[in-house]
């Protein structure tokens, strides 16, 4: 036990380290990306004012956001200010970024995390179903059904749910994570999860199939072993082999895989969100971005790499807990 607990600390620091240099890396390339776009955020406030403003007017809003300092300066005042735990003021919705950001995530974690509960469940399950069924029909549909949705870009899928579900059936809302014109604190429970189910069930489709085919081939590799083959012959069903010998050894590869979708389903939040018109970080992200709101921008970017590399640790801790020859290594 205290060999585990050193070396998931030592994991733990070991990480720490290396997500504290990533994020200084990420911030460096997306502040010079940002300072070399096209879109002129003071242009972009001066438009979102609705009138006219003198030069003397945009001197002042330029030295007020810092934009007649050089682009070097620029980055270490917004570091400086970072480090202190103030990431900006957003200039679309006039608030702190840590506000924005805190307000939107929590729409985006509920889209994400049954997105993501939906992805491992389907992908396991199908993975399983295929591996026990190899080069049967049940395989052969499944498989090219992942290959389909693998393929498929979301905010087309989206479209597509979108367009059978809430329009032709009505089964489902157009948009929003709430009824329009319902008071925030009389939605209910229920209200919230109808609006949820269709972009989380796009987002999951889209991102289930890798951990699908990955499930299926451990699964064969694991039933053409030798060990299992003896299983076989012993006479244990195949319920009894899965149960035994085959998920203890999938599983591994399948978490792994699971905590490392944590950046393909927040890429692909961005355009469920979009498409769905779901108030989350994905959709704020958006409209940073074309409306050239550097400073929540960078805390979005920031706030996406973290909450990446917290899920790979997660699942790097998680390794030394499923799989005791992990922890013998460690040991």
């Amino acid at each position: 036990m205290n060999h585990t607990l050193a070396r998931l600390a030592r994991i733990f620091l070991k990480n720490c380290l290396r997500i504290a240099a990533l994020l200084l890396a990420v911030s460096i390339i997306a502040f010079a990306l940002v300072s070399a776009s096209p879109v002129d955020p003071v242009q972009q406030y001066i438009l979102g004012l609705g009138s006219a403003i003198s030069p003397e007017q945009r001197a002042q809003i330029e030295s007020y956001w810092g934009a007649d300092t050089p682009p070097v300066q620029r980055y270490l005042n917004w570091l400086r200010d970072l480090l202190r735990g103030d990431l900006g003021q957003s200039s679309i919705y006039r608030r702190p970024v840590a506000d924005v950001i805190g307000e939107r995530f929590g729409a985006s974690l509920a889209l994400m995390l049954c997105a993501w509960v939906l992805a491992g469940v389907i992908g396991f399950a199908a993975g399983c179903v295929m591996g026990m069924h190899k080069d049967r029909a049940a395989d052969k549909i499944l498989k090219k059904i992942c290959y389909a949705l693998s393929s498929v870009p979301t905010f087309w899928l989206g479209l597509l749910f979108l367009l059978i579900f809430a329009v032709w059936l009505g089964w489902f809302p157009v948009g929003f994570s709430a009824p329009v014109g319902v008071l925030s604190e009389n939605v209910t429970f229920w209200q919230k999860l109808h609006h949820l189910l269709l972009p989380a069930l796009t987002l999951s489709l889209t991102s289930f199939a890798n951990i699908a085919l990955h499930t299926r081939q451990k699964l064969v590799e694991v039933l053409s072993s030798e060990y299992v083959l003896f299983a076989r012959a012993r006479g244990e069903s195949p319920r009894e082999i899965l149960r035994r010998h085959g998920l203890r050894n999938i599983l591994i590869p399948a978490l792994t895989l699971q905590f490392a979708s944590f950046a393909e389903l927040f890429g692909g939040s961005v355009l469920a969100e979009n498409v769905f018109s779901y108030p989350g970080l994905g959709s704020a992200a958006a409209a940073a971005g074309l409306q050239g709101d550097v400073p929540l921008l960078l805390g979005i970017t920031l706030f996406s790499t973290l909450f990446v590399c917290v899920g790979n640790l997660i699942a790097d801790l998680l390794y030394g807990v499923v799989d005791p020859r992990v922890r013998e290594v460690g040991a």
